[in-house]
């Protein structure tokens, strides 16, 4: 009965209408007069920051925000994985025979999330890592690994929640919302997809890297709000750290786990 009444509630904002409407606010002026408030409901770093809270003329640009340089330093080991952004580590696991991701006890469809048959087969049997970033966080995605990058492409139209309720009683928002997939080869061969996920009313992924080539820790995109990154490995290829506890912390660039040799 309480995944019927959320999803209800939800649909009712899932509009394109409501969606705008908190777009053109938070790019607005006028919502710069919230961003003291902002700040200080979700404890933001001030210290980090490239600007100060006057540096920002509306309330998107501050959740944009940049970070003073040296603040997020990259594991150098050549066989590490680290965090493309700031979140909270929620699981990680096996992607099934079926095709099949299972968070909060609820099967997600790999091959729904990628949309791509032939992109999915090479992570049957793999690896997945959930990243989910709440209002609080640093919102910009730097690159896990080193690599260039083979494939792009963007898919949905929804905006479902991507918290803990949202991925519990929520109408499957990790193959459902809007989405940016990222394709990248590492030195080594293996494959990796970076799923990066929109949130509840704004979907707004936009990428910041201009070559294919990547270098570990560099940005490749930003969210707009609220937003999970997932990551798909091949078989054999990752072993993610046995420290990394759901619940667990990470920042840009902190290690999450090794590339595996095939």
């Amino acid at each position: 009965m309480l995944t019927y009444v959320y999803r209800f509630l939800i649909e009712l904002t899932n509009n394109r209408f409501v969606s705008n409407a908190l777009k053109k606010f938070a790019q607005s002026k006028y919502s710069s007069f919230i961003i003291p408030s902002f700040a200080s409901t979700y404890k933001i770093n001030q210290d980090e920051m490239e600007g100060t809270l006057d540096n920002y003329n509306t309330l998107h640009s501050f959740f944009i925000r940049k970070l003073k340089e040296g603040n997020r330093p990259v594991d150098q080991s050549l066989d590490s994985i680290v965090s493309p952004v700031d979140a909270v580590f929620e699981k990680h696991g096996l992607i099934t025979e079926k095709n099949i991701i299972e968070v909060k006890a609820k099967p997600y469809s790999a091959r729904e999330m990628l949309g791509d048959d032939n992109a999915l087969q090479k992570y049957i049997g793999g690896t997945f890592v959930l990243l989910y970033l709440s209002p609080s966080h640093y919102h910009r995605i730097h690159s896990p690994t080193t690599g260039v990058i083979t494939n792009q492409w963007t898919l949905g139209t929804k905006s479902y929640p991507v918290n803990k309720l949202g991925l519990k009683y929520g109408k499957d928002p990790l193959s459902k919302n809007y989405r940016t997939i990222t394709e990248v080869k590492q030195p080594g061969g293996q494959h990796m997809a970076i799923v990066k996920v929109g949130a509840m009313f704004v979907n707004s992924i936009e990428t910041t890297h201009k070559n294919e080539a990547l270098s570990k820790g560099e940005e490749i995109a930003y969210f707009t709000f609220g937003s999970t990154v997932v990551l798909l490995f091949e078989k054999n290829s990752f072993q993610p750290l046995a420290t990394l506890k759901e619940g667990t912390e990470v920042k840009v660039g902190e290690k999450i786990g090794t590339i595996k040799e095939q």
